[in-house]
């Protein structure tokens, strides 16, 4: 089963949108193992909403944290704690499971552990969601020099939002990582935007020539 784990190098970059065009493209299950804030609209009712196949099945979360906050923090404040040995993969007979992180990959999860050990632990292959802004190739080049210190494959990068063409040629050509997609703005979000983003996907790039 292919396991790719979609994070950004920033929080509100698009994550969840990225993941419901992923989730719709290669007709794959989706999870989000820590959802922090937003619970009466998770990320994960926003994926449901958004796909139109009727093969991907949604995973529930392994910890739902109503508190907008770092998920630590967010568990610490509602006495819990959030133990990464409890987070076990999904049983899916699915080619592929679309995980979707939580903010960038040094968020915490507890107070010794970060969303990149989760990472690590699930053995997933990462998505990077990259929004451009003044920053955005400093904080894309560090996503990808710390993946690449811990030994995490990288299928590619999404770049969302407006594009701004000089910032997306330096990131791709220093990291010499593939772009997988571009989404642009867009004014509303429905389910005939994600499926148009969805056919523009590159599965067996995506895929590494699985399908």
């Amino acid at each position: 089963m292919k396991k790719l784990f979609v994070t950004g190098i920033g929080t509100d970059i698009g994550k969840t949108i990225v993941s419901a065009i992923l989730t719709e493209a290669l007709a794959a299950d989706y999870w989000k193992p820590v959802q922090a804030g937003s619970i009466d609209y998770t990320d994960s009712m926003a994926v449901q909403a958004l796909i139109s196949n009727p093969y991907s099945k949604i995973h529930p979360e392994a910890y739902l944290l109503q508190t907008p906050a770092s998920p630590h923090y967010a568990a610490e404040l509602e006495n819990t704690d959030i133990d990464l040995q409890s987070i076990k993969l999904p049983v899916t007979t699915n080619k592929c499971i679309i995980i979707e992180g939580a903010g960038g990959l040094m968020v915490p999860l507890n107070k010794d552990e970060l969303i990149i050990d989760l990472i690590k632990q699930l053995e997933a292959e990462v998505v990077i969601v990259v929004k451009n802004y003044l920053g955005s190739i400093n904080h894309t080049l560090m996503t990808v020099a710390v993946l690449q210190q811990k030994n995490i494959p990288i299928a590619g990068i999404i770049f969302n939002d407006e594009t701004v063409a000089h910032a997306e040629t330096y990131i791709l050509q220093y990291s010499g990582l593939k772009c997988l997609a571009k989404v642009m703005h867009e004014p509303q979000i429905t389910k005939e935007i994600v499926q148009q983003y969805a056919l523009a996907i590159d599965k067996v790039v995506l895929l590494n020539d699985e399908i």
